[in-house]
């Protein structure tokens, strides 16, 4: 039975402390929600389906946190997360993950006189401004990192998610493997207690809030620091060398995640190893039911999610996502048709 997509709708409300995003469909089969960072391919990929299968996708971008509520309740059909779910977890729910695509997450700023990819960060800087400790855009931290750069005694207006992210996850999570600081007093995970800042929902809303900001700092993935002119940082990584976002470092770090042997797909890929490597890389996974109640609604999203691995690469390169490699995608199918049965039949009855 074939579906109609309606349309995503993407409503934005500004606020002075944070900024509202939400993106609602009307009715569609294919529905799922959660992860920001993937939402940009999402879309593209949503829109090139429908016209070459008159089949739609209904996706709620509302964060990581938000999408496991969802499929958890079985309110979607898949859900969306860029931290992957523990194996414990997995098995309580009846879900299964695989990964979906991989990208990087890269500091966006709102600073006078500074055009995109001049200003140079590190890990152990940005952890010092999220702490509260840097203040000012001419400390003398960034400045050594920036000799040639005249910056201005502008306060630092530190943004981050309000919403459970699994950007954020990313982001703490390079933060701790950089600065002990940051590890003994935050941590790591989807929502933490911030030292300082002002949140926002949605990757959306932190590209709005900083680009309304005098002096603001907030990270988000690449994609929408692109779409919103927005002014970006490039990194000092691992290996001690200056490195653009872009998709040849996104996949440089991207290289060093190896799918094959973890189970259930479960890979962090911040700081990693690479002269080329971009420090702040992710991946998403899409959670879906082992025993779906409604197997042709499941059916349908696998066979849109192999689409999208097959015929989604160069929309996906487009938007500097790093597609999963085809060796990675046979091991994913394959886990399709052992791992998630209705009535003791694989729910995917593709290749």
């Amino acid at each position: 039975m074939r579906h109609f997509i309606r349309s995503t709708a993407v409503a934005i409300a500004m606020a002075t402390a944070s900024t509202f995003t939400l993106s609602a469909a009307m009715a569609a089969d294919l529905s799922g929600a959660g992860s920001t960072f993937i939402y940009p391919v999402f879309a593209k990929w949503a829109d090139t389906y429908k016209k070459d299968t008159g089949i739609g996708l209904n996706y709620q971008s509302i964060g990581s946190g938000g999408g496991i509520k969802q499929v958890i309740a079985k309110t979607v059909t898949f859900g969306a997360t860029d931290k992957p779910m523990s194996d414990a977890d997995l098995e309580k729910n009846g879900l299964v993950q695989f990964p979906m695509v991989m990208g990087g997450i890269v500091p966006i700023v709102n600073l006078t006189g500074v055009k995109p990819g001049e200003l140079v960060l590190d890990g152990k800087t940005i952890a010092q401004i999220y702490l509260g400790a840097i203040t000012t855009w001419d400390d003398a931290a960034i400045k050594a990192l920036n000799p040639t750069l005249t910056l201005p005694s502008t306060a630092i207006a530190v943004v981050h998610r309000s919403d459970g992210s699994g950007t954020t996850f990313n982001f703490t999570n390079y933060l701790v493997k950089l600065s002990p600081d940051w590890k003994d007093k935050v941590g790591s995970d989807t929502a933490v207690e911030w030292p300082t800042g002002v949140g926002a929902k949605g990757s959306e809303g932190v590209a709005n809030t900083v680009k309304q900001t005098d002096g603001g700092i907030g990270y988000v993935e690449y994609a929408y620091a692109k779409q919103n002119n927005l002014s970006y940082s490039k990194m000092l990584n691992a290996a001690g060398k200056v490195v653009e976002p872009s998709l040849e470092s996104f996949g440089a770090a991207a290289s060093n995640a190896d799918f094959k042997t973890a189970k259930n797909f479960n890979v962090i890929i911040t700081n990693e190893p690479g002269d080329a490597t971009w420090p702040i890389a992710a991946s998403t996974w899409v959670l879906i039911h082992k025993a779906p109640e409604d197997a042709a609604a499941t059916g349908e999203a696998l066979k849109f999610f192999a689409w999208a691995y097959k015929d989604g690469k160069e929309t996906a390169k487009a938007l500097d996502y790093v597609s999963i490699p085809d060796s990675v995608v046979d091991l994913i199918k394959a886990s399709w048709k052992t791992d998630i049965q209705a009535d003791g039949k694989p729910v995917y009855a593709g290749e």
